[in-house]
């Protein structure tokens, strides 16, 4: 299937500014403090984005990790309390934060996030655009974008269509597929594997990855009762979960339960992840709900094949019989036959990993994703006549 271009100017490279210009000034509104997927894309994104075009600001709702990872990237950072029925405070904040520093655009991530950059774009009459990094519109962002107006980008096909048939009106939704870096994503297996001998296993031990967060919709416990049916299916095979969450402690006591304690091992969070899928054979999604995971397009470009559940944008991704293999959700018998099929199969992983590989560089390089994303903030931000005084403002950052 070609790419779908969803609205005027989305495609192709971030447009030229006119000479002398000042960059818009994103105000990246995110949701959550924690280190994931969706937090993961915007550092990403952030990173890409041509810094004479663009210049961010941030707002988190506490300081962590992902706050600091943001300030290490020259990105000031600024906390404040989000919540589905957000305080006067953080309205107020807000609102001062957009004023006094020249903000062009509000982009939120997630609906709590929606809500207080809808309300701020509204009383300060910038532009709002929500990034839905889930399989479906929440009813807040739906409320939000039908209140006050705010423009949608989902990130697969399915999503696209689920919105319009709520509603949505085509001119103020867009499909802006996430994208990986598939020069830091890369097949550059180690010459010796650090990862079987930390875990005492033979250095040709096949090891099967559960990559992504320990919670509910992501069906961590899918991937744990696999791993039994594996085990009497391919008796050399071994697991690994790289991620942490909410269920982490409830799938450790699952493994010990199910004898499992020797044969799945818990990596716990890992900051190494481009070293990791090199480590690694097969990579399993066993969500029960996902939109574009960013962990399946890591494991392609690295050249891994992969066993994941028909849901959500999955088979955007996942090409059945040549980069992997779908399976219905909850399925964990079909997923342990599918990981013992490739374990035993080194030709077969080389292949599906290879058109992985180049599924990867041609459809979902992060390049395109955020010349795309780019583009369209540059179209929002045209579409707002800017008052005088912004107007000088902006000549004087120039």
């Amino acid at each position: 299937m070609a790419k779908a271009d969803h609205g005027p100017g989305l495609m192709g490279e971030v447009s030229s500014d006119p000479a002398g210009a000042a960059p818009l000034h994103v105000l990246e509104v995110i949701g959550n403090a924690i280190v994931g997927g969706m937090e993961t894309w915007v550092e990403r994104f952030i990173e890409r984005m041509p810094r004479a075009q663009f210049r961010f600001t941030a707002l988190c709702p506490a300081e962590g990790p992902f706050a600091e990872q943001l300030r290490a990237r020259g990105v000031a950072v600024f906390i404040v309390p989000m919540a589905d029925d957000p305080s006067w405070t953080s309205i107020q904040t807000t609102v001062a934060l957009v004023n006094a520093h020249g903000i062009d655009l509000l982009h939120a991530h997630l609906p709590r996030a929606h809500v207080l950059a809808g309300i701020a774009g509204r009383l300060t009459g910038r532009p709002v655009l929500a990034t839905v990094h889930g399989r479906q519109l929440q009813m807040l962002d739906l409320e939000v974008y039908r209140t006050l107006g705010s423009h949608l980008s989902v990130v697969c096909q399915p999503s696209y269509f689920s919105a319009l048939g709520l509603g949505v009106s085509p001119e103020r939704l867009s499909c802006d597929t996430n994208g990986v870096d598939t020069a830091l994503f890369r097949p550059q297996r180690p010459a010796s594997s650090a990862l079987r001998a930390a875990l005492g296993l033979a250095p040709q031990t096949p090891l099967i990855g559960f990559v992504g967060r320990l919670s509910p919709e992501k069906g961590p416990e899918v991937f744990v009762r696999a791993c039994l049916l594996l085990q009497q299916r391919h008796a050399q095979a071994h697991a690994v979960v790289a991620g942490d969450g909410p269920m982490r402690a409830e799938m450790q006591r699952l493994s010990e339960q199910l004898g499992l304690a020797q044969r799945l091992h818990f990596l716990g969070l890992r900051e190494d992840m481009a070293a990791l899928y090199n480590e690694l054979d097969v990579v399993v999604s066993s969500s029960h709900s996902e939109a574009m995971p960013l962990a399946l397009m890591e494991a392609m470009a690295s050249g891994l094949p992969i066993v994941a559940t028909r849901v959500g944008g999955v088979p955007e991704l996942v090409e059945h019989g040549e980069t992997g293999w779908l399976v219905a959700p909850g399925d964990f018998n079909d997923i342990a036959g599918r990981c013992a099929v490739l374990a035993a199969d080194p030709a077969l992983r080389q292949r599906m990993g290879s058109n992985g590989r180049r599924r990867a560089i041609e459809r979902f390089d992060l390049g395109d994703g955020v010349s795309r994303v780019g583009r369209l903030m540059q179209r929002l931000a045209g579409a707002y006549a800017l008052p005088t005084d912004r107007a000088e403002q902006r000549k004087e950052r120039a």
